[in-house]
């Protein structure tokens, strides 16, 4: 069976979406004849957990473990709040305290690609002797965190093996680089990485067909489109019966620039003139939410129909999914988003509820649920059709709960999206 050694940052007990992608190719690998072989920090600074995942994990495989430096833990200890706050990609949309401007400043102009670089050296130097030992010639790195691309790259000069980078979002169009007030040498040097990067490595994996075609302007090596996915027997005993509210559920972390003001004043709107929907209405926000939403939400008076919940484990957050009466997708109003599809869009499509989504324009997410009739697709500044939108569900669901929607998602299974992982993985 082929080996292939898979290098990545999160792992199971970190929660997030950066987990779920390679935890899940990896638990089916073997079916389709790759062994794979783990490679991860061995004091990782998670920004959130989630225990429950490690039941995922396959109990044989060998995973690899070397101490990180990072940063953020050594300013940690100093800056607590403020730290933590900026390691779960809150970067505030109002202008930032001093501190906020100088930790930004230091992240972005002296951490490059990321605040992981100093795992760099010292795992190529061991994981050399890894890949002698295992008898490994096919390396896979996944990021964000870049950094971890810069281990691929130097593996594949200094041990010759081929060499696989998966990029679960883009490198320098990434919306929040422009946001960590790098200088104009520090946005030469991630340009010149990611030239470097996609120029070296044997192929290159994306989530979306937009990045595929930005990643093609930019290289002559393959660039493969496997998007993330669901896992099926997530949704197999989870009850399908939603709860008796008019619930509208928005899953993971809303931070300050997916703030769809549009929504809220739509529901403000609801609330004021109709009685029966003012009575019904929940919305259900699980996850970070940055301050500048929670403001908003206040602005248009919806705080007593809101209720907030920290992160939840994987299990209860599909669990929530299924019992809503909608679910909501934001995404962020700029052009380079719109190749973003999120895990959470997949998921969303596997609990069969209506998706309520607003985002940019020519988003690919959007795409796919309007292809698959899984919801309304609505942009920033679309209060009056969100409404209208909103109106219709509401007296379908006076009726009863609103049905589950019959969108083929079947491509979308993690088993469907591993089975053509391991074809690349085998050169077929």
């Amino acid at each position: 069976m082929k080996k292939v050694l898979v290098i990545t940052y999160y792992w199971p007990p970190a929660g997030g979406p950066g987990v779920q992608r390679w935890l899940r190719f990896i638990s089916y690998l073997a079916e389709f004849g790759i062994e794979p072989v783990l490679y991860i920090p061995e004091n990782p600074a998670y920004p959130m957990l989630d225990p429950s995942l490690e039941e995922a994990v396959p109990p044989r495989l060998r995973i690899y473990k070397k101490k990180i430096s990072e940063p953020l833990q050594w300013a940690g200890s100093i800056f607590r709040r403020e730290v933590k706050r900026i390691s779960k990609g809150i970067i505030p949309e109002r202008k930032p305290t001093p501190l906020e401007k100088l930790l930004l400043w230091v992240r972005g102009n002296f951490f490059i690609p990321d605040a992981r670089v100093l795992w760099v050296k010292p795992s190529v130097r061991y994981l050399k002797t890894v890949l002698r030992e295992e008898q490994i010639d096919t390396v896979v790195t996944t990021g964000p965190p870049h950094s971890l691309h810069l281990i691929g790259l130097r593996l594949k000069r200094q041990a010759g093996v081929r060499w696989v980078a998966d990029f679960r979002d883009p490198w320098t169009s990434i919306g929040y680089h422009d946001k960590l007030r790098m200088g104009p040498r520090a946005r030469k040097k991630h340009t010149a990485l990611e030239k470097t990067v996609l120029g070296a490595a044997d192929k290159i994996l994306v989530t979306s067909k937009t990045t595929r075609d930005e990643f093609r302007g930019l290289t002559g090596q393959p660039v493969i489109v496997i998007t993330n996915g669901y896992e099926a027997s997530d949704y197999a005993a989870v009850p399908r019966q939603p709860d008796g509210y008019f619930s509208l559920s928005h899953i993971g972390s809303l931070l300050s620039g997916r703030n769809p003001r549009a929504l809220w004043r739509a529901l403000q709107s609801l609330c004021r003139e109709n009685e029966a929907f003012r009575a019904a209405f929940r919305l259900r926000l699980v996850g970070v939410v940055a301050r500048e939403v929670q403001d908003s939400i206040r602005e248009f008076g919806l705080d007593e129909y809101t209720e907030y919940e920290d992160y939840l484990p994987h299990d209860k957050a599909v669990a929530m999914q299924t019992r809503s009466q909608l679910l909501l997708l934001v995404e962020i109003d700029a052009a380079e988003t719109r190749g973003i599809l999120p895990g959470k869009l997949f998921e969303y499509l596997a609990s069969r509820r209506p998706i309520l989504a607003i985002g940019p324009g020519g988003w690919e997410a959007g795409g796919i649920i309007r292809d698959m009739g899984a919801g309304d697709v609505f942009s920033y500044d679309e209060a009056d059709r969100i409404k209208a939108a909103l109106l219709r569900w509401f007296e379908a669901f006076q009726k009863g709960p609103l049905p589950a929607t019959d969108a083929p998602i079947e491509a979308y299974s993690r088993k469907e999206l591993t089975r053509a992982l391991a074809r690349e993985l085998k050169w077929e």
